[in-house]
């Protein structure tokens, strides 16, 4: 289990189940229980035992239920009964052939947030496909604005559809449903589909679209690479400087700090310039290494920046000073985000613990209600 030290954030209190699964969800509950939530992951048995360097599963406890038995089954609805927000990740129908479905678990409490976290949704042609981030946001028009300089289009991660438009929409659900059901006294299910976040995601660009300031053509647009002063540069060294000097005033900054004196530059919106320009600028990048460049311009209003390696990025002294990378439980990872005056977020737990029975669990929450009520 993990440490039963009181918890803190703004979440404490709350009360999560969490069907053990890939991707979203698990980060989902990550960023729950960050926030002080005490979230009780069911697993397969035999799988309990996780990895310390595994983050995304810090602070949870971690029952073993097999979800084929009757009894196991049982278990896991005394759970749902005593939660607040369930969270899974399963393709649409599976948590109904377990028994475990919205219909039986709204039954049992009538106050529960169902969270289901899924690429495609619960419904539609493609809910019971298979697919992974890439997948999802194909279909979205997003994979199709990541292109190279080659046009290859180019993965970004899976930072876009599992977390930015999975994981964030589904918290931002469930925590929505919970203020709802405590209100009503009624709970609800929350459908968060990684196709529907993406798309909610992109609105400010078919909003540029519809205004005719956003092109489909990749590459040619404001934020997409093809404006000079918006995208990354080579320097000298073969690191990168990231510029982003879209407003005029900063845009003037980055001009006079890189020596960007001709008067070709004066026209900074005319997109016809912008191949021309970008071809001179590469060149200028080019004569310095990419901490020269930072040294002189980062900090400053010309918006600019080294762009770090992945595992160079925690030394970087804003983050440093930022805390913004903590150690526990022996290794450095990222911190708990965002950041609460009042109720400060934490890491509650290794993600090592050890698992134990559902039925302690429960006589730990027995205990906390009747803690909370007397």
């Amino acid at each position: 289990m993990k440490e039963q030290t009181a918890a803190t954030g703004p979440l404490r209190g709350v009360r999560v189940v969490e069907f053990a699964g890939l991707g979203p969800a698990p980060f989902a509950s990550m960023l729950l229980s960050d926030m002080g939530a005490d979230v009780v992951s069911v697993v397969r048995p035999g799988q309990g035992r996780r990895d310390a360097r595994d983050f995304v599963n810090r602070g949870r406890s971690v029952v073993e239920l097999d979800l084929k038995s009757p009894d196991h089954v049982g278990q896991a609805l005394d759970l749902i009964a005593a939660a607040d927000i369930l969270i899974e990740g399963f393709r649409p129908q599976v948590m109904e052939r377990l028994g475990l479905g919205p219909e039986v678990a709204l039954k049992r409490n009538p106050r529960l947030v169902y969270g289901r976290m899924t690429g495609w949704g619960q419904g539609g042609p493609l809910a019971q496909a298979a697919g992974h981030d890439i997948n999802y946001i194909a279909i979205t028009g997003a994979l199709d604005s990541f292109r190279a300089g080659n046009g290859e289009t180019v993965s970004p991660l899976n930072l876009v559809g599992d977390y930015g438009g999975g994981a964030l929409y589904l918290v931002a659900g469930v925590l929505a449903a919970v203020i709802a059901a405590r209100g009503s006294g009624k709970g609800q299910v929350v459908d968060a589909a990684m196709c529907d976040g993406v798309s909610s995601m992109l609105t400010m660009f078919h909003s540029m679209h519809a205004m005719g300031r956003w092109s489909d053509r990749p590459r040619t647009n404001l934020l997409d690479g093809g404006a000079h002063f918006y995208r990354t540069y080579q320097c000298k060294d073969g690191g990168f400087i990231a510029i982003g000097a879209l407003e005029p005033q900063f845009y003037a900054e980055l001009r006079q700090r890189a020596g960007l004196t001709g008067p070709e530059y004066d026209a900074q919106l005319d997109c016809d310039r912008w191949p021309a320009l970008q071809e001179r600028m590469a060149e200028l990048f080019r004569t310095k290494t990419r901490d020269e460049w930072a040294a002189l311009l980062e900090g400053s209003d010309a918006c600019a920046a080294a762009v770090r390696g992945l595992f160079e990025a925690p030394g970087h002294p804003h983050l440093v000073a930022r805390e913004t990378f903590v150690e526990a439980h022996g290794y450095v990872q990222p911190a708990p985000a965002p950041r609460f005056s009042r109720t400060p977020s934490a890491i509650q737990g290794s993600p090592a613990a050890e698992p134990v029975d559902a039925a302690e669990i429960l006589a730990l929450w027995s205990e906390a209600t009747a803690a909370h009520t007397s």
